[in-house]
């Protein structure tokens, strides 16, 4: 077994913009930082460059890996051998199916060991992604993107490991929220979605359930946490509904956990997922979840034990579950429990350090 203290890490993705990859590798850089000699990540940059060179980690910036241009794809090329042989490099780790391409097109595996973490289950692109695994040690994040990987693109079974996603705990003391205090204040119950204001969260349909959840309970607020590619859009939806009393929209927070901890229920309406984070950050602070029945949210979300599983695109389903819960304190306290343990057993942040670095060393051989 070589040793993990000599390795230099590339960690290659497409962008450090906010998100559950971002979030990652974030995590696995704050994981392996003590162990190996070097860890170095390579994307075309975004908000979380910050937080690398807090911790000391540096940081390429390269064109935009989605860019299939020949000359983009020359110009990546050449930086990216040029980054291996400068750092030394001798273990790349890919968060995108175009990183992995990269690494299988200039055979990067033939010298470095070759891991990639997939994110997300997708059904396009089968010859394309079959050949960007081919060679990697793959790592999914849950048991849905496995079956997704093995199923959809025929990859072996073998070749694939689960390694959950994860959340550090939550230990810091709440600093409470002056906009959410004041609507408990006012005797309301305040109900959030937290994610990228993208097609892929399903905004909307949250969005659509608030008017029939006002005339089941009238004491319900609603805020939604992020920022995205759909903000205007989703603002115009809720004037158009006239929830502009009753819909708030609080932009990007670097304080998700604390401000889940302040709120009554979380809702995660996503049309699909690897595994997301969101459930999880709330579960981590004993917050129950109604979240759409999507790939690894079922991994997550038990349906009436730690939370409810509703259909995606299904405004209605998300007005029951949420009345539901609101309306019986009993059985919201029961999913909170629940939730609170699931976080503890199957998604901390120790599993997730300790997971990866079994992954690492069995495989530097």
């Amino acid at each position: 077994m070589r040793d993990l203290s000599k390795q230099n890490i590339l960690f290659f993705t497409r962008t450090m913009e906010l998100g559950g990859t971002e979030n990652v590798i974030l995590q696995l850089c704050e994981t392996f930082k003590p162990f190996v000699n070097k860890i170095v990540v390579c994307s075309c940059g975004g908000v979380n460059e910050k937080k690398l060179k807090e911790l000391n980690i540096k940081h390429y910036t390269i064109p935009d890996i989605e860019n299939k241009n020949p000359s983009c794809i020359l110009t990546v090329s050449k930086m990216l051998k040029k980054i291996i042989k400068n750092e030394n490099i001798t273990v790349v780790h890919t968060h995108h199916r175009m990183a992995a391409f990269y690494v299988a097109f200039l055979k990067i595996y033939k010298k470095c060991l070759f891991i990639n973490t997939s994110h997300n289950t997708f059904d396009n692109k089968v010859k394309f992604t079959r050949y960007a695994y081919k060679h990697a040690n793959l790592v999914a994040c849950g048991e849905m993107v496995k079956k997704n990987l093995v199923e959809t693109f025929g990859l072996p079974e073998k070749q694939v490991t689960v390694i959950h996603n994860a959340v550090k705990p939550f230990v810091d003391q709440i600093k409470v929220d002056p906009f959410i205090k004041q609507l408990h204040e006012k005797g309301c119950f305040v109900v959030g979605n937290i994610g990228r204001l993208s097609e892929q969260k399903g905004m909307e349909y949250f969005i659509n359930a608030i008017p029939t959840v006002k005339l089941c309970m009238s004491n319900v607020k609603f805020v939604i946490v992020g920022t995205g590619e759909d903000e205007k859009k989703l603002k115009d939806l809720v004037r158009e509904l006239d929830l502009k009393d009753d819909c708030y929209f609080l932009g990007y927070r670097s304080d998700v956990q604390n401000l889940m901890s302040q709120l009554d229920l979380v809702v995660l309406s996503s049309l699909w997922e690897g595994l997301p984070l969101t459930p999880i950050e709330a579960f981590s602070v004993g917050r129950t979840v109604v979240a759409t029945a999507v790939d690894g949210t079922v991994e997550i979300v038990n349906d009436g034990i730690n939370g409810y599983l509703v259909s995606p695109k299904n405004s209605l389903e998300i007005t029951e579950k949420v009345v539901e819960v609101l309306q019986n304190k009993e059985l919201r306290n029961s999913f909170e429990k629940e939730a609170l343990q699931t976080y503890e057993d199957d998604f901390s942040f120790n599993q997730l350090k300790n997971s990866y670095k079994s992954c690492y060393e069995s495989r530097l051989v």
